[in-house]
């Protein structure tokens, strides 16, 4: 996918919250094997040295694997930014990080724009190739965006049938940001939906797949997290069949705006 900056980055990615360091090295080896080429980590996961020992002992060319990390909300700040990220590029051993990330706005705090400031210092040094931000609202882009003459390139939210975020995707479209799904299967809950089973058995696919090949049908980018290598070669195997206008509306109809996460606007 094109960025709003022109750096190219893979649609579907591998997310690797809540999985201890020793699983995240063979998990993203192996998801390299199989033909992952986009990794989601960030300081607060603890596992970011474990990925970038993954990605430098593959076959795989640094160069061809986009990594994402993320500053996490109690490093906000300008200087508390570069600190984070000298030691984010550290734990991974990488000269250059794909997209670092702004993880939550953290409002009450009042730092995002600093934090901001700082990573588009780092983005004009070529230590990072594109800039982004996490679990932002329109309202914290649209401040964001008037004190800066950058906008992000990426704004990842939660985001799933039961959270489609319909209007924030619409910001997002309207400003050039793409929307990057996390949480895109709601964690596991969205299985238990009658109309998913019933297009996945019409369709002869899982229904992950079935979610997954959604969001990609709705152009968005998404980071599916699982430690099973079976489950890693399910969710990219999305690319060999479509769902028809009326199963997208179908999906699109379950909206309930049901978080499995905080709310933004309450993470401080």
């Amino acid at each position: 996918m094109k960025l709003n900056d022109g750096t190219d980055m893979p649609q579907l990615g591998l997310g690797v919250y809540k999985v201890d360091p020793e699983t995240t090295l063979g998990l993203v080896e192996s998801a390299l094997n199989v033909g992952y080429r986009l990794v989601d980590t960030g300081n607060f996961y603890g596992n970011e040295a474990s990925v970038g020992e993954a990605i430098r002992s593959s076959s795989v060319s640094r160069k061809d694997v986009f990594v994402t990390s993320k500053l996490w909300l109690d490093d906000l700040g300008y200087d508390q930014t570069l600190r984070a990220f000298e030691l984010s590029l550290k734990n991974l051993d990488f000269d250059y990080l794909d997209c670092y990330m702004i993880h939550w706005p953290a409002p009450l705090r009042g730092l995002y724009n600093d934090s901001w400031r700082a990573m588009s210092e780092l983005q004009g040094q070529g230590l990072v190739k594109t800039i982004g931000v996490s679990n932002f609202h329109s309202h914290h882009l649209e401040d964001l965006i008037s004190k800066s003459d950058v906008a992000p390139s990426i704004n990842q939210v939660e985001l799933h049938p039961w959270l489609n975020q319909q209007k924030l995707r619409e910001f997002h479209k309207s400003h050039g940001i793409l929307t990057q799904s996390w949480s895109p299967l709601a964690r596991g809950q969205i299985f238990s939906e009658p109309a998913l089973g019933e297009i996945a058995a019409s369709s002869g696919v899982s229904i992950a797949q079935v979610v997954l090949r959604w969001h990609c049908q709705n152009g968005l980018a998404v980071i599916p997290k699982t430690v099973s290598i079976d489950r890693l070669k399910e969710n990219l195997n999305i690319f060999d069949f479509t769902l028809s206008s009326q199963e997208m509306l179908v999906i699109d109809s379950l909206d309930r705006n049901y978080r499995t996460g905080v709310d933004p606007d309450l993470r401080n």
